[in-house]
């Protein structure tokens, strides 16, 4: 099963990840988790470089190379031989591109990469959102500020009322975010 967990940076998609991840290791079943940007290669270093940088170009390096990421982490790992497949960051890193930008990579994406059996958009508000990165991290990322946070906010919001994303509400406890992503994986 291919499971997507989106949203802004600070909606703790990655905590709802990892913890999804023991949930299915507990009860037995395997999985492969990868996050974007990753780590691992080359395309993930590089674009977690241009997210501490400002301008446009910057931004636009950030997302290609995003992009470029994720397709790697699909053409390595989507037709893994585990249970579950879940990927935090997706589709929705497209939103960080320039309006009307943004739509069109989105679609290209949508039509050329596989969907996720479930989507999830956890949404929280850009307030709460800035409150948690500023709370736990060191370094900022370009896309990190209120400002910004705000405006893809409302970018991501027009993707995820599409009829392949379920929007959890990312301002409840992380117990209640958890039991809302297991009850729709009927886990």
């Amino acid at each position: 099963m291919f499971i997507v967990l989106d949203g802004l940076d600070g909606s703790g998609k990655t905590t709802q990840a990892e913890n999804l991840c023991s949930y299915i290791e507990g009860l037995g079943m395997t999985y492969v988790m990868r996050s974007h940007p990753s780590d691992d290669n080359y395309l993930g270093r590089k674009g977690r470089e241009y997210l501490l940088k400002e301008g446009s170009w910057a931004r636009i390096m950030a997302s290609v190379l995003y992009m470029l990421d994720v397709i790697r982490s699909v053409l390595y790992h989507r037709w893994s031989k585990v249970d579950y497949v879940v990927f935090v960051r997706y589709l929705m890193g497209t939103a960080y591109l320039p309006s009307p930008l943004h739509r069109l990579a989105y679609m290209v994406f949508k039509i050329t990469m596989p969907n996720g059996d479930h989507m999830f958009f956890i949404d929280v508000t850009p307030e709460e959102a800035h409150r948690r990165i500023e709370e736990n991290r060191d370094e900022k990322e370009m896309f990190e500020s209120l400002e910004r946070l705000t405006k893809v906010r409302g970018r991501v919001l027009g993707l995820a009322q599409r009829k392949e994303w379920t929007v959890i509400d990312g301002d409840q406890s992380l117990v209640d975010i958890q039991l809302e992503i297991r009850s729709y994986l009927g886990l």
